[in-house]
Protein backbone atom coordinates (compact mmCIF):
# COMPACT_ATOMS: atom_id res chain seq x y z
CA UNK A 1 0.00 0.00 0.00
CA UNK A 2 1.40 3.49 -0.62
CA UNK A 3 -0.42 6.87 -0.02
CA UNK A 4 0.94 10.56 0.23
CA UNK A 5 0.70 11.75 3.75
CA UNK A 6 2.91 13.79 6.39
CA UNK A 7 4.37 12.58 9.30
CA UNK A 8 2.82 14.52 12.46
CA UNK A 9 4.38 12.88 15.32
CA UNK A 10 8.00 10.90 16.52
CA UNK A 11 8.30 9.26 19.85
CA UNK A 12 10.95 7.30 21.16
CA UNK A 13 9.55 4.31 23.84
CA UNK A 14 11.67 4.91 26.74
CA UNK A 15 11.98 1.18 27.60
CA UNK A 16 12.58 -0.24 24.26
CA UNK A 17 13.87 2.80 22.56
CA UNK A 18 12.14 1.89 19.48
CA UNK A 19 10.30 4.60 17.75
CA UNK A 20 6.39 5.38 16.95
CA UNK A 21 5.96 7.34 14.00
CA UNK A 22 2.21 8.78 12.99
CA UNK A 23 1.51 9.59 9.37
CA UNK A 24 -1.66 11.56 8.53
CA UNK A 25 -2.67 10.01 5.47
CA UNK A 26 -4.13 12.55 2.13
CA UNK A 27 -6.53 9.25 1.30
CA UNK A 28 -8.38 6.50 2.44
CA UNK A 29 -5.90 3.57 3.93
CA UNK A 30 -7.15 0.08 5.25
CA UNK A 31 -5.78 -0.08 8.33
CA UNK A 32 -7.22 -3.89 8.81
CA UNK A 33 -4.77 -4.38 5.52
CA UNK A 34 -1.85 -2.91 7.51
CA UNK A 35 -2.41 -4.32 10.34
CA UNK A 36 -2.92 -8.02 8.66
CA UNK A 37 0.94 -8.10 7.99
CA UNK A 38 3.53 -9.30 10.62
CA UNK A 39 5.99 -7.05 9.24
CA UNK A 40 5.93 -4.01 7.05
CA UNK A 41 8.55 -2.39 4.85
CA UNK A 42 8.87 1.19 5.37
CA UNK A 43 9.46 3.83 3.51
CA UNK A 44 9.11 7.87 3.66
CA UNK A 45 10.47 10.38 1.38
CA UNK A 46 10.00 13.71 -0.53
CA UNK A 47 6.36 14.00 -2.07
CA UNK A 48 7.04 14.54 -5.69
CA UNK A 49 4.39 14.82 -8.61
CA UNK A 50 4.95 12.31 -10.63
CA UNK A 51 4.90 13.47 -14.53
CA UNK A 52 1.73 12.18 -16.90
CA UNK A 53 1.88 9.80 -19.89
CA UNK A 54 0.50 13.01 -21.89
CA UNK A 55 4.45 14.37 -21.01
CA UNK A 56 5.99 11.49 -22.11
CA UNK A 57 4.30 10.91 -25.03
CA UNK A 58 4.82 14.08 -26.80
CA UNK A 59 8.55 13.67 -26.12
CA UNK A 60 8.60 10.67 -28.09
CA UNK A 61 6.72 11.83 -31.08
CA UNK A 62 9.01 14.87 -31.41
CA UNK A 63 12.20 12.08 -30.79
CA UNK A 64 10.66 10.29 -33.68
CA UNK A 65 10.63 12.61 -35.92
CA UNK A 66 13.62 13.96 -35.19
CA UNK A 67 15.21 10.36 -35.63
CA UNK A 68 13.66 10.41 -39.24
CA UNK A 69 14.92 13.95 -40.15
CA UNK A 70 18.48 12.59 -39.34
CA UNK A 71 17.93 8.91 -40.12
CA UNK A 72 18.28 7.92 -37.04
CA UNK A 73 16.20 5.24 -34.57
CA UNK A 74 14.22 6.27 -31.64
CA UNK A 75 16.46 4.78 -29.26
CA UNK A 76 19.45 6.05 -30.22
CA UNK A 77 18.09 9.94 -30.51
CA UNK A 78 16.46 9.42 -26.58
CA UNK A 79 20.11 8.41 -25.35
CA UNK A 80 21.35 11.45 -27.25
CA UNK A 81 18.32 13.61 -25.83
CA UNK A 82 18.78 11.85 -22.42
CA UNK A 83 22.66 12.71 -22.32
CA UNK A 84 21.98 16.58 -23.31
CA UNK A 85 18.90 17.31 -21.08
CA UNK A 86 18.82 14.43 -18.76
CA UNK A 87 19.12 13.88 -14.79
CA UNK A 88 22.08 12.69 -13.25
CA UNK A 89 20.62 9.90 -10.74
CA UNK A 90 20.87 10.27 -7.41
CA UNK A 91 20.30 8.09 -4.45
CA UNK A 92 20.48 9.01 -0.59
CA UNK A 93 24.06 8.68 -1.15
CA UNK A 94 25.36 10.90 -3.77
CA UNK A 95 25.17 10.53 -7.65
CA UNK A 96 25.50 6.82 -8.84
CA UNK A 97 29.24 6.65 -10.78
CA UNK A 98 30.99 3.39 -12.16
CA UNK A 99 34.65 3.67 -12.64
CA UNK A 100 35.33 0.90 -15.45
CA UNK A 101 38.06 -0.65 -17.55
CA UNK A 102 38.67 1.91 -20.69
CA UNK A 103 37.71 -1.37 -23.07
CA UNK A 104 34.25 -2.12 -21.77
CA UNK A 105 31.67 -1.74 -24.03
CA UNK A 106 29.15 0.17 -21.62
CA UNK A 107 26.08 -0.33 -24.25
CA UNK A 108 26.33 -3.85 -22.42
CA UNK A 109 25.56 -2.34 -18.98
CA UNK A 110 21.98 -1.65 -18.30
CA UNK A 111 21.05 1.94 -17.59
CA UNK A 112 21.95 5.41 -19.28
CA UNK A 113 25.82 6.68 -19.06
CA UNK A 114 27.59 9.84 -19.25
CA UNK A 115 31.24 9.59 -19.84
CA UNK A 116 32.52 12.13 -17.21
CA UNK A 117 36.10 11.30 -16.22
CA UNK A 118 38.57 9.06 -17.68
CA UNK A 119 42.55 7.94 -18.29
CA UNK A 120 44.56 5.57 -20.09
CA UNK A 121 43.35 2.53 -18.12
CA UNK A 122 39.90 3.56 -17.06
CA UNK A 123 36.65 5.20 -17.13
CA UNK A 124 34.13 6.91 -14.83
CA UNK A 125 30.31 6.81 -15.85
CA UNK A 126 27.28 8.99 -14.65
CA UNK A 127 24.49 7.61 -13.93
CA UNK A 128 21.66 9.02 -16.17
CA UNK A 129 17.93 8.66 -14.64
CA UNK A 130 15.48 6.96 -17.52
CA UNK A 131 12.78 9.86 -18.89
CA UNK A 132 10.09 7.44 -17.20
CA UNK A 133 11.75 8.67 -13.42
CA UNK A 134 11.79 12.46 -14.16
CA UNK A 135 9.14 14.38 -11.87
CA UNK A 136 7.15 17.41 -13.19
CA UNK A 137 10.08 19.84 -13.25
CA UNK A 138 12.46 17.47 -14.63
CA UNK A 139 10.25 16.33 -17.43
CA UNK A 140 9.71 20.08 -18.65
CA UNK A 141 13.07 20.53 -18.74
CA UNK A 142 13.82 17.58 -20.92
CA UNK A 143 10.94 18.57 -23.30
CA UNK A 144 12.35 22.06 -23.52
CA UNK A 145 15.66 20.42 -24.37
CA UNK A 146 13.40 18.21 -27.30
CA UNK A 147 11.58 20.94 -28.27
CA UNK A 148 14.64 22.95 -29.04
CA UNK A 149 16.49 20.20 -30.75
CA UNK A 150 13.28 19.88 -33.37
CA UNK A 151 12.82 23.53 -33.89
CA UNK A 152 16.69 23.59 -34.93
CA UNK A 153 15.94 21.11 -37.10
CA UNK A 154 12.91 22.51 -38.94
CA UNK A 155 10.49 20.25 -37.40
CA UNK A 156 6.82 21.57 -36.01
CA UNK A 157 6.38 21.99 -32.67
CA UNK A 158 4.06 23.37 -30.67
CA UNK A 159 4.68 27.43 -29.92
CA UNK A 160 6.40 28.08 -26.78
CA UNK A 161 3.26 29.48 -25.34
CA UNK A 162 1.11 25.92 -25.77
CA UNK A 163 4.33 24.43 -24.55
CA UNK A 164 3.85 26.46 -21.28
CA UNK A 165 -0.27 26.18 -21.35
CA UNK A 166 0.70 22.28 -21.74
CA UNK A 167 3.27 22.27 -18.67
CA UNK A 168 0.54 24.58 -16.56
CA UNK A 169 -2.35 21.56 -17.83
CA UNK A 170 0.05 19.33 -16.93
CA UNK A 171 0.71 20.96 -13.11
CA UNK A 172 -2.75 21.54 -11.73
CA UNK A 173 -5.42 19.15 -13.33
CA UNK A 174 -4.09 16.37 -11.50
CA UNK A 175 -2.13 15.48 -14.62
CA UNK A 176 0.84 15.96 -13.09
CA UNK A 177 3.91 14.39 -14.77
Amino acid sequence: MEFIGKAISLLQNPITHKFQITFEADSTVNYEEINALEKLTVTAKKYRKKRSRDANAYAWVLMSKIAKVVKSSENEIYEQELLKYGCYHEDEDGYIVITVKKQVDMSKVEGHWKLCKWNDKFSSYLMIKGSSQYDTAEMSTFIEGVVYDANELGIDTITPQELERMKSAWQTNGKAF
